[in-house]
């Protein structure tokens, strides 16, 4: 079964969770979201996968991006949504998929559960 990791090669722990995949020879599909960005079903797709039950949960709240948006705990579902899709850098990152499962690179290790 393909591994796929929502990749951004600018940060650390991306880049630490694609060489953990790579040391124990999986070689995943690598979606950089921020130069392809994903779409809403993918986006609920993810959601699902990682048994969030809320946008809030994969948000990146400490972006700074995220308070020029004036979007806060207290934003809607869809208006959050839409602001991860239109501005994918804030969403939570690395993300690795495999199956009907997913799990975020923080740690790194964290992803060798679903594997």
């Amino acid at each position: 079964m393909s591994v796929t990791i929502y990749h951004n090669p600018r940060c650390s722990k991306s880049r630490e969770t694609l060489a953990l995949l790579e040391s124990r020879d999986i070689q995943p599909d690598v979606v950089e979201y921020l130069k392809t960005p994903i779409d809403a079903d993918t986006l609920s797709g993810l959601l699902q996968k990682l048994g969030f039950t809320s946008a809030h949960q994969l948000v990146r709240s400490k972006e700074t991006l995220y308070k020029e948006l004036s979007l806060s705990k207290d934003s809607d579902e869809a208006e959050l949504r839409q602001a991860m899709l239109e501005n994918p850098k804030l969403i939570e990152r690395p993300i690795v998929v495999k199956g009907d499962k997913a799990a975020i690179g923080r740690p790194p290790e964290s992803v060798l559960d679903i594997l």
